[in-house]
C-alpha cells in the first residue's frame, strides 16, 4: 500500500506523457500505418545526418572530458599547490551551474564581439577578429567539453582520495618516473571512475540542447534540435516524436550500461 502513491505519482507525471509521446509516433496526422511516421523520418537526410552529428559530438566531448578531466584530477589531487583544497570544492559546485551558462561565458570570451575579438581588432586595427569558430560544431564540442568536464573528476577525485599513497611512495622509492607510476598505479584504480564518469557525460552530451542553441550554430543539428525544430518551427508532431522515441531509446540504453558500469564501480 505504501508503494502504490509513488507509482501512481510517477505513472501520471512520467510515464504517461512518454506514453503520449510514442502514441503520436504511431499516429500519423495525415492518416496512413502506424509505422509511417518512422519510415519517413528514417528515409530522411536530416534525420540521418542529425543522428550522426549527435554521436560524434557525444563521443568527441566524452573523450575529450575523459582526458582533460583525468588530467586535471591529477593535478588536484597529487601536485601540492595553494587552494586545492578550494578547487575541488568548486568543482561540486560547478556541476549544478547550468550549461547555457558556460556557453555564454564563451561567447563573451570567443564570440563575434568578444573579447578575443576585440583585443585582436583594436591591436590590428581589422574590421572583424579570426576567431569565429563558436558556431560551428568546435565550437559546440569545446562548449560540451567545458562544461562536462567536472562530471568526470568528481568520481576521478573521489576514486584517488581512497588510493594508498603507500604505493606511490614505494614505486618512487624503486626508481619509477611520474608517468610509469600514472600508468601502473594510479590508472588501474581510476579506470572504474573513468568508465562511470565517461558513461555519464555520453548520456548527457546526447541530450544536451541548451548548448547547441546558445551558441547560434545554425548548421549543427543534433536530434534534441532536430526535435524542436519538427515540433515547434514545422508543427510536425509526428515526427517530432518520432525522433523523440529513437532519442529515448539510445539514452535509456546508455543509461542502463553506466548504472552497470557504475555498480562495478562502487559509484
Amino acid at each position: 500500500m505504501w508503494v502504490l502513491p509513488p507509482v501512481v505519482v510517477l505513472a501520471l507525471v512520467f510515464l504517461y506523457p512518454l506514453g503520449l509521446v510514442v502514441q503520436q509516433s504511431l499516429t500519423p496526422e495525415n492518416g496512413g500505418g502506424a509505422f509511417d511516421a518512422y519510415a519517413s523520418v528514417f528515409a530522411s537526410t536530416a534525420f540521418r545526418e542529425a543522428l550522426g552529428t549527435t554521436v560524434w559530438l557525444a563521443v568527441g566531448a566524452t573523450v575529450g572530458c575523459l582526458v582533460l578531466g583525468f588530467l586535471l584530477a591529477l593535478i588536484i589531487a597529487f601536485v601540492p599547490f595553494p587552494g586545492a583544497r578550494g578547487v575541488a570544492k568548486f568543482i561540486d559546485v560547478f556541476l549544478s551551474f547550468p550549461s547555457f551558462l558556460i556557453t555564454l561565458a564563451l561567447l563573451f570570451i570567443y564570440g563575434t564581439v568578444g573579447m578575443a575579438n576585440g583585443l585582436w581588432t583594436d591591436v590590428t586595427g581589422a574590421a572583424e577578429g579570426p576567431f569565429a569558430f563558436l558556431t560551428t560544431p568546435w565550437g559546440v564540442l569545446l562548449a560540451e567539453i567545458t562544461y562536462f568536464t567536472p562530471f568526470v573528476m568528481r568520481p576521478l577525485l573521489a576514486a584517488f582520495s581512497q588510493l594508498d599513497t603507500a604505493q606511490l611512495e614505494v614505486a618512487a622509492g624503486l626508481g619509477a618516473r611520474p608517468a610509469r607510476i600514472i600508468r601502473t598505479v594510479i590508472l588501474p584504480e581510476a579506470l572504474p571512475a573513468l568508465a562511470a564518469g565517461g558513461s555519464l557525460v555520453l548520456v548527457m552530451c546526447l541530450n544536451e540542447f541548451g548548448i547547441v542553441l546558445f551558441t547560434g550554430a545554425k548548421d549543427v543539428t543534433t536530434l534534441p534540435m532536430l526535435i524542436y525544430g519538427k515540433a515547434i518551427l514545422e508543427s510536425d508532431y509526428s515526427a517530432a516524436c518520432v525522433v523523440a522515441v529513437v532519442n529515448i531509446a539510445i539514452s535509456v540504453g546508455l543509461f542502463g550500461l553506466y548504472r552497470v558500469v557504475s555498480k562495478r564501480a562502487g559509484a
